[in-house]
């Protein structure tokens, strides 16, 4: 079968349009030649978060690019979002209508020695333990008010235990919402 083709204006309305074909028809979308230019040649790690009700009902995502474009990168991670997020059930076609999608777009990650080089607010982190269990906190989520706090869920979502040596890494990211 072939992929449905799209006409969009932003990332979230991407994200949107792919996750309601994926589940409505188990499709993927793809992109016509006339949309979203500006990314046809650029690459980033994308992390796309659905929403119900204002609440998180997905985030899956890539810190660093694994596709050709970030077009793609976005395809494939509302899928993931909507599919794959262990914290979650797969989303349900009636779920569709009170879905609300923000998409991510990350600058290179960054090492830093301390936490004092983190602001929650500007900064996502990435925190590394052994056996490369790596967690991710986006900046500027809400109940996140803090660095601690950040470190602190960023480790929780990798199963590292706080008294763990760890490395930490810094990115900017652009959030693009709905």
């Amino acid at each position: 079968m072939n992929n449905k083709v799209v006409s969009v204006k932003a990332l979230p309305e991407l994200a949107r349009l792919t996750v309601e074909e994926f589940v409505r028809s188990n499709q993927r979308v793809t992109v016509d030649e006339t949309s979203l230019p500006e990314y046809r040649e650029q690459r980033a790690g994308i992390f796309v978060t659905l929403y119900k009700n204002g609440q998180l009902r997905g985030c899956i995502g890539t810190i660093n690019p694994v596709q050709e474009n970030v077009l793609i990168e976005v395809i494939n991670n509302a899928i993931s979002s909507c599919r794959n997020d262990p914290r979650f059930n797969p989303v349900q076609a009636e779920e569709l209508p009170l879905i609300k999608y923000s998409v991510s777009v990350l600058m290179p990650p960054e090492p830093v020695d301390s936490v004092e080089q983190l602001d929650a607010q500007r900064y996502g982190v990435i925190v590394t333990a052994s056996h490369n269990r790596r967690g991710l906190l986006l900046p500027r989520l809400e109940g996140i008010n803090s660095v601690n706090e950040q470190v602190y869920h960023a480790m929780a979502k990798a199963g590292i235990n706080p008294s763990e040596p760890v490395s930490l890494s810094r990115f900017e990211s652009i959030e693009h919402k709905e």
